[in-house]
């Protein structure tokens, strides 16, 4: 169901960036649960924190999110509340990005509530 009142799908959707900050990246579907599987690891990888900006109508948007990683093909982008650990709250499929060599994927996640 669409919520049809803009701010309470505003609401919602501060409350969702408020559950988390922390973006990176996985090879493959990280799965539902805390735990994400298949994120990226070794080398230069790290989560990187994000800043939401609370927009309308139900909108969210973060800052940009240089992520760092090895050689490898990454599908998905994972959303943490913290920057290591089980802590995952949300995944999405991205483009498929492979890098050959070490390099960077910038992340410029965006929610919009419906």
């Amino acid at each position: 169901m669409a919520i049809s009142v803009d701010a309470t799908r505003q609401q919602l959707a501060d409350t969702y960036a408020g559950l988390g900050k922390f973006f990176g990246l996985a090879t493959a579907d990280p799965g539902t649960t805390s735990t994400p599987a298949n994120e990226a690891s070794g080398g230069p990888y790290a989560r990187v924190a994000t800043t939401w900006s609370s927009g309308s109508g139900g909108s969210e948007t973060g800052s940009s999110c240089p992520i760092y990683a090895n050689p490898a093909t990454y599908t998905y982008a994972i959303l943490c509340s913290a920057a290591s650990g089980n802590t995952m709250i949300d995944n999405c499929s991205i483009d498929t990005t492979i890098l050959s060599g070490p390099g960077q994927i910038v992340l410029t996640p965006i929610y919009q509530q419906s």
